[in-house]
């Protein structure tokens, strides 16, 4: 799998967040002028993922079962739409498999 989305830098050249994609779960790696945190969830702890849609660019949550939202921003609307699904898809309870 192993993909990697990347935030605009249109907007913010030096900060760009990503979200990258294994097997077993999604890296945020949201980041700052000085510093900035990495968060891995697994699939299987994510209980929800929002777009919030602007005029040129979208922001993403994603909601961990059991920790704080995740909030990355300045993400084309056509990434952030993508990254939603490919959560979405590897999210154990939607899959058509998953109740066998």
């Amino acid at each position: 799998m192993a993909q990697i989305f990347r935030s605009s830098s249109f907007k913010d050249p030096l900060t760009r967040d990503e979200v990258e994609f294994n097997e077993k779960g999604v890296t945020f790696r949201i980041r700052k002028l000085i510093g900035g945190t990495d968060n891995f969830v697994f699939f299987s702890d994510i209980s929800g993922v929002e777009i919030d849609n602007g005029v040129f660019f979208s922001t993403i949550r994603v909601i961990p079962r059991a920790r704080q939202e995740i909030v990355i921003n300045n993400f084309t609307k056509s990434d952030a739409r993508k990254v939603k699904e490919l959560i979405l898809q590897n999210v154990p309870h939607n899959r058509p498999d998953a109740f066998r």
